[in-house]
């Protein structure tokens, strides 16, 4: 009975919606070129990196021995800013929820948005060079060490770029939104 309220134009519109949700369910990560190549490229250099500098320098030595910017090879156990140290499983566990959590924004926001893939390929590539260490030696390696801040590495970079790029791709997306509502 509700039916006839809706005019044909309206049920090809609802039809076509539908459809649109269904193919966003559909759609595969792995497919996506774009975000693979990001994914990769962090990975690849974010482990070469850190081979590097484990074969290169002891546990704890500098180059320079002084300076704002140096090469510091250290292990993390926790998370960004030393925070959480010693909770590998927890941190394990966290990652793996985040990966899920990235998977999900992928099929929500962003077809059609290199941008934003690539955003995403930069924090799924840092969470899984990372993830892979804690996996496989229970700490992270940080190396570079700038001024004050925390000791970092690659992959902890690349999932800060990409956070930002993500949060003001999809604020600026929301923008865009409510100017065409308008």
């Amino acid at each position: 009975m509700d039916n006839e309220l809706i005019e044909p134009s309206d049920t090809d519109d609802l039809n076509q919606n539908t459809t649109k949700t269904n193919s966003k369910t559909k759609r595969l990560i792995y497919t996506d070129l774009v975000l693979m190549a990001t994914l990769i490229i962090v990975i690849i250099l974010d482990q070469l990196s850190k081979y590097t500098i484990k074969s290169q320098f002891n546990l704890y030595e500098s180059w320079p021995e002084i300076g704002i910017f140096r090469i510091y090879h250290t292990y993390n156990t926790g998370t960004a800013f030393g925070l959480l140290q010693g909770q590998t499983i927890l941190l394990i566990v966290a990652s793996l929820i985040a990966l899920i959590f990235l998977i999900y924004i992928y099929n929500e926001y962003t077809k059609g948005n290199i941008i934003l893939r690539i955003a995403l390929g930069l924090q799924l590539g840092g969470a899984i060079s990372n993830l892979s260490d804690r996996l496989a030696f229970g700490a992270v390696t940080d190396f570079i060490s700038v001024g004050w801040w925390p000791v970092f590495n690659i992959a902890d970079s690349s999932i800060v770029v990409g956070i930002t790029i993500l949060i003001s791709g999809i604020l600026y997306r929301e923008k865009i939104s409510k100017v065409i509502e308008k």
